[in-house]
Formats: structure tokens, sequence, C-alpha cells
């Protein structure tokens, strides 16, 4: 057969290379498939939680400082509210009302309860750090591994190109073209892959570090307000 009979520019095409690709090659492809659908998947995920988290902390801070008191905001979130600021808040206003019940808003118990609030404002910063940056790691694995494991399909298309030569003892290109171009399209799903799980990891890491500051911030003004109340009663 000559071999140029069977090459026409359909040989090229992006289902021709999958469907004739060396099974390892297919692996390759299917693998880099699951791996983009997967990182998509957590890219449309965080920006809609992002969105929707900073939404309602915009809400949320607005009602705080239009003059309300802190009761009154805290009793409007709701019991269990999803959101960590109305979380914060009740927390830090039931820590002082424990502390006035008992009688120990005063002297040396005061700083106990600033610093008792001040850790459990941390661990609810901690905890929601840690929410919002689930995923994240799946962006970081997709985007370092997949242009390794699509070098890997293309060198493995290769070899399988150089067979062909010394199996057919004919060095033209027509025969060896679209075993490269099948290996070579592994390296192009792999960089497919991983550009936009690269780019959103770096995008999500920020907005991740200044949604942590937000909640840090609001923890300071929060404590700043409970001592201001100790001082106000001293």
């Amino acid at each position: 057969m000559d071999p140029t009979a069977a090459v026409s520019p359909e040989s090229f095409s992006l289902v021709h290379q999958i469907l004739h690709a060396d099974w390892v090659v297919k692996l390759v492809m299917a693998g880099l498939a699951m791996a983009s659908l997967w990182s998509w998947t957590v890219i449309i995920d965080k920006t809609f939680r992002f969105g929707r988290l900073n939404r309602e902390a915009n809400r949320f801070e607005d009602a705080v400082s239009s003059g309300r008191s802190l009761e009154e905001v805290a009793a409007e979130a709701g019991e269990r509210p999803r959101h960590a600021l109305p979380r914060m808040l009740q927390s830090a206003l039931r820590e002082w009302r424990d502390a006035r019940s008992k009688g120990g808003a005063e002297g040396a118990q005061a700083a106990f309860l600033i610093q008792r609030i001040d850790r459990m404002l941390d661990t609810i910063i901690a905890r929601e750090s840690q929410e919002v940056e689930n995923g994240l790691s799946i962006l970081a694995i997709v985007a370092t591994s997949s242009p390794f494991i699509g070098l890997f399909g293309t060198v493995w298309g290769i070899m399988s190109a150089f067979q062909s030569i010394a199996i057919q003892k004919n060095t033209n290109l027509a025969v060896v073209a679209p075993a490269i171009a099948e290996a070579l399209f592994a390296t192009a799903i792999g960089l497919v892959a991983a550009i936009p799980a690269y780019i959103a990891f770096n995008a999500f890491s920020s907005k991740a570090g200044k949604y942590s500051a937000r909640l840090e911030g609001f923890a300071d003004d929060l404590s700043t307000a409970i001592q201001r109340r100790l001082a106000e009663k001293v």
C-alpha cells in the first residue's frame, strides 16, 4: 500500500486522532479530559461561592455599621447563620452575656474575657479559611501534573511513530505524520487542562487570602467593641 494514500486532511482531525491513537495515548487523553472536567467543576463552584460569601459579608457589614445595636444585628441573622461574620458576632456576644451574668467582666476577669473571645474568633476564622480553600489543592495538582502527563503521551506516541518507520522500513513523512500528530495532541490536551487550573489556583488563592484578612479585620473590630463596652462599664 502506498503510504501517502492513507493520509488525508481528515487524518489530522481531532476525532480521527483520538480514535486512531495508541491505547496508551488514549488513556492519557481520557485522564487529562477527566482532570480538566474536575478542575472546571472546582472553578465554577469557587466562582459562585466567593461571590456569595462576599455579597453576604457586604450586607452584614453594612448592617453592623448602620448604627443599630450589635445585639439587634446578631438576632436578625438567625439562630444558625451560615456565614462566618454573624457567627463571630453571636459567639462574642454570648461570651459577653455569660461574663456579665456571672459578674466577671471587671479587672482581670475582663482581660480573660477578651482572651477567650479572641481565641474563639481565631478558631472560627481558621475553620472558615480552611473551608474556602478546599478544592484549591485539586487545581494545584491538575496545573502541575497535566503537562507532564501529556508529555508522557507525546513521548509514547513518538516511540510508536519510530516503530512504524522500523516496521514499514519507510522514512516517508506520511508514514509517521499521523502518529506524531496524535502524540502532540496529548501534549496539547495537557496544556488545555493545566492552564485554566493554574490561572484559577492563583486567582482563588488570592481571593481566599483576602477573605481571611476580611474576617480577621472584623474580628479585630469586634474585639475592640467589646473592650469599649468593658471600659464604659468601668
